[in-house]
């Protein structure tokens, strides 16, 4: 830095600090929120994933000691430490979107609201434990490398990504905002595994390595369906509206029947039907409902470049 720079320097950062104050440069980047109303914290959120997988996981995940003595002691701890920041996080989320001065809400509303949601989320998570008990058989049978359901369990990207994506379908049927989509993002940065709350995802379901996922936020998924690395269930196109805006909640990402099979880097897209029972072969690019037990595969002779695709 030049000895005029040096001395113009207080000078130049005011400026910076002009433009980078300007409403106009702040437009859709500036959340504007109630001096004392809390923000979702990355850090809380995190903990709360922590205290989920060591509830529903004891022994696996949290403290490594646990025997049944010890058991009902620690998930106890863990489940009170759960509902504490959940009431907390939740409150967060709901001051994120609301509008006190429009709605006519209040302190007390918001903390019992999220009080009340906590409180649901905590009672459901024995019938989570069920369903996640599924997605561990499914993903243990389905890899002849597993050599029992605890490596499933603990190495796993599928189970640890499922295991927040049903939490945060949970928060997102309850109406919590944000809080879901940060969620699964932070599930996203962990394994790679892209899934949004939104998405209906049944029992059995498994993903075998994981890597590179996608699935939308109108996506239903049945029972018994198993992706691999590289899939993605999106949309083709959006709607818009009259003045060139996209259309939110559309149904736009596939429907995937009872026993689907996708295979690795196979791109699914648009409000199609995969039937119950088909199996889509790797690197194919589907854009019309497949019918029930139907296997798809690349033909022979052709170039990766220029896929075509068949039934047999």
């Amino acid at each position: 830095m030049s000895q005029n720079q040096k001395e113009n320097f207080p000078e130049l950062l005011r400026k910076v600090v002009e433009e980078l104050s300007d409403a106009k440069a702040m437009q859709g980047l500036y959340h504007q929120h109630r001096h004392g109303d809390p923000l979702p914290s990355t850090p809380a959120l995190l903990e709360i994933i922590s205290l989920c997988r060591a509830v529903l996981f004891p022994g696996y995940f949290g403290k490594s000691s646990l025997d049944s003595g010890t058991i009902g002691f620690s998930i106890g701890v863990d489940v009170e430490r759960l509902y504490n920041l959940l009431v907390e996080q939740i409150e967060a989320g709901l001051c994120f979107t609301c509008d006190r001065q429009e709605r006519g809400c209040n302190d007390g509303d918001l903390r019992g609201k999220a009080k009340e949601v906590a409180s649901t989320l905590i009672n459901r998570l024995p019938e989570l434990r069920c369903v996640l008990a599924t997605d561990v058989e499914a993903a243990y049978l389905g890899d002849p490398a597993a050599q029992n359901y605890g490596e499933v369990i603990s190495c796993y990207p599928a189970i640890k990504a499922l295991t927040i994506y049903r939490l945060a379908h949970e928060l997102y049927t309850l109406s919590v905002p944000l809080i879901p989509r940060i969620l699964c993002e932070l599930a996203h940065s962990e394994t790679g595994i892209d899934i949004h709350p939104a998405a209906q995802i049944g029992k059995y379901f498994t993903i075998d390595h994981g890597t590179g996922v996608v699935i939308g936020a109108t996506c239903i998924i049945g029972d018994h369906v198993k992706l691999y690395q590289g899939v993605t269930l999106g949309a083709k196109s959006f709607q818009l509206d009259d003045d060139g805006n996209p259309i939110k909640n559309v149904p736009r990402h596939p429907i995937l029947e009872d026993g689907v099979i996708v295979y690795s880097n196979a791109t699914i897209l648009g409000r199609i039907t995969i039937g119950r029972g088909a199996v889509i072969g790797g690197n194919l690019w589907v854009t019309h409902d497949v019918e029930p037990g139907v296997t798809m595969k690349q033909a022979k002779g052709h170039q990766s470049a220029d896929i075509m695709a068949m039934y047999i």
